[in-house]
């Protein structure tokens, strides 16, 4: 019998970026999550927010599976942030294109993560560019290269299980290049 491979990656962003509702499009259990209501500026954006992780599970295999954590949103609970990512494969930073300064999220949780995105990878994932349109994936692309870091940038909606299959593929791609979604 072959023992069980475990990777775990970490979703993260910006309140209502879809970090919950991706995980729970993609994961093949009913998605642990800590949502309480939100008492501060963020019931602006969502009644409700992660205030400690997400979690769901993908099985790849009989003997792989993926672990899904997803980060709360919010800064003051950031002591959660380098908790989650210990252990982790990789990190798919989730963005709402609707936000008043995409970039300085970018910014924000590019620095956040830095260390972890160093010794692993990412990918980007920009949500609601049904929405509104600006800025671009190039622009995107353009804005990371001047942090000095590359990481496949794509439109997703984080409802749809494709989009965040091709998020995670993409992921497990770039670590891995053997890797394949059974």
């Amino acid at each position: 019998m072959s023992s069980m491979i475990n990777r775990k990656i970490i979703f993260t962003g910006p309140v209502g970026a879809g970090k919950t509702t991706a995980i729970a499009a993609i994961s093949d259990i009913k998605p642990i999550t800590t949502d309480e209501y939100a008492s501060d500026m963020t019931k602006s954006r969502k009644p409700q927010t992660t205030v400690a992780m997400d979690y769901g599970l993908i099985r790849l295999s009989e003997n792989e599976r993926v672990h899904l954590y997803g980060t709360p949103g919010q800064e003051r609970f950031d002591f959660m942030w380098d908790i989650l990512t210990k252990g982790g494969i990789g990190l798919i930073l989730l963005l709402d294109n609707t936000r008043k300064d995409p970039f300085q999220d970018i910014r924000f949780y590019t620095n956040a993560f830095r260390d972890f995105i160093e010794k692993q990878q990412m990918v980007v994932g920009v949500t609601r560019m049904d929405l509104h349109r600006k800025p671009g994936l190039p622009e995107y692309r353009r804005y990371l290269e001047s942090l000095s870091l590359q990481a496949p940038v794509f439109e997703v909606d984080a409802r749809s299980h494709k989009d965040v299959t091709m998020l995670i593929q993409a992921l497990l791609f770039s670590l891995d290049p053997g890797v394949t979604n059974g």
